[in-house]
């Protein structure tokens, strides 16, 4: 494997308290009166459809603002953030990756993979497009060319998705069921892969994911049900 870049910054860790959505009907989502993820774990959000994952995962990541409560990343709370510094926090910290991939259809591999260079300062847009393509190499996509990303399958477009949520070297990376669309065998095998290099680029990583073959990977497995939290178990 060839050197991997390493975070820019320390990950941060995480402090969850007194947690609170509530829907448009007044009904209560998701309530986590405390949690704590120190830096570098790897954690499984676990539990059935509707269980409050994702809103948990996107609470943390600043797209959802909470009714109530406090999510501090190191020393910094996003909720009071306007979602201007939200969107510039979620730049500089969290690689994110989204079930559905969300690519651009007419762009190269290595076009959406450096994506984040197009609003980088001009410093460092040289540094992420070579980011990018270090991290496709290491996920087996070498001599994609022009190709759009539209030719690509299911498996190599979520091995995309993934190369471009690390092109930044972010400290923590948040993904929202990334094995989901993929047959065992590539679920396996991007599974490992995502494991293995968040641990060897020093990042944190919280996935929800139904896939136990990738939840028994992580350090930490997290289940929720109706909102809450009803097991949180170590390896």
């Amino acid at each position: 494997m060839p050197p991997l870049p390493a975070p820019d910054v320390t990950p941060p860790a995480l402090h969850i308290e007194a947690l609170q959505v509530t829907g448009r009907d007044g009904q209560v989502l998701l309530q986590v009166p405390l949690l704590d993820i120190p830096a570098g774990q790897s954690v499984a959000l676990r539990g059935a459809s509707g269980a409050g994952k994702s809103t948990l995962l996107h609470v943390m990541s600043g797209l959802v603002r909470p009714s109530a409560g406090r999510v501090v990343w190191g020393n910094r709370d996003i909720v009071p953030l306007s979602e201007d510094a939200r969107a510039a926090f979620r730049r500089q910290t969290l690689g994110l990756i989204f079930q559905d991939c969300h690519l651009f259809e007419e762009l190269s591999a290595h076009g959406n993979a450096a994506l984040i260079s197009t609003f980088a300062p001009r410093i460092t847009r040289a540094s992420l497009r070579e980011h990018a393509k270090t991290w496709l190499n290491t996920l087996g996509l070498r001599q994609t060319g022009t190709r759009p990303v539209s030719s690509f399958s299911g498996g190599e477009r979520q091995r995309i998705a993934v190369a471009r949520a690390l092109a930044a070297s972010p400290p923590v990376i948040l993904a929202d069921e990334p094995t989901a669309a993929l047959d065992r065998a590539n679920a396996d095998t991007l599974g490992s892969d995502l494991v293995r290099l968040a641990s060897k680029g020093g990042c944190s990583l919280i996935a929800v994911t139904h896939d136990a073959t990738l939840a028994a990977l992580m350090t930490r497995q997290i289940t929720l049900a109706d909102g809450k939290i009803v097991e949180d178990s170590h390896a």
